[in-house]
């Protein structure tokens, strides 16, 4: 019993994770009228890290969010890809220098 209440300290201390989407609609809120002060104190985030998504985010939509994901994870996949290859031709050339 005492580890899990210890394992739930520590994740309330980690604070909580949120995804671009719930950044990008939190940085809407305060486009929309409300002050950045009420923002983050309504989602328990510090101003400096409301003005921090906005440096990031700035001016992105949720759609926009979303396919940036959508491109990072297909680039991802695809330098993986070009590493794989590229470990594959260097065993190649090491046999065939073993070979002369």
């Amino acid at each position: 019993m005492i580890v899990w209440d210890l394992i739930e300290r520590i994740q309330k201390m980690k604070g909580k994770r949120h995804t671009t989407e719930e950044r990008i609609r939190i940085l809407r809120k305060a486009d929309g009228g409300k002050s950045i002060l009420d923002v983050c104190r309504e989602h328990n985030i510090s101003e400096q890290t409301f003005h921090r998504w906005k440096r990031e985010f700035g001016m992105m939509e949720v759609s926009q969010a979303k396919r940036l994901r959508e491109l990072e994870r297909e680039n991802a996949r695809l330098k993986k890809i070009v590493a794989d290859q590229v470990l594959g031709m260097e065993i190649l050339q090491e046999a065939l220098e073993k070979k002369l």
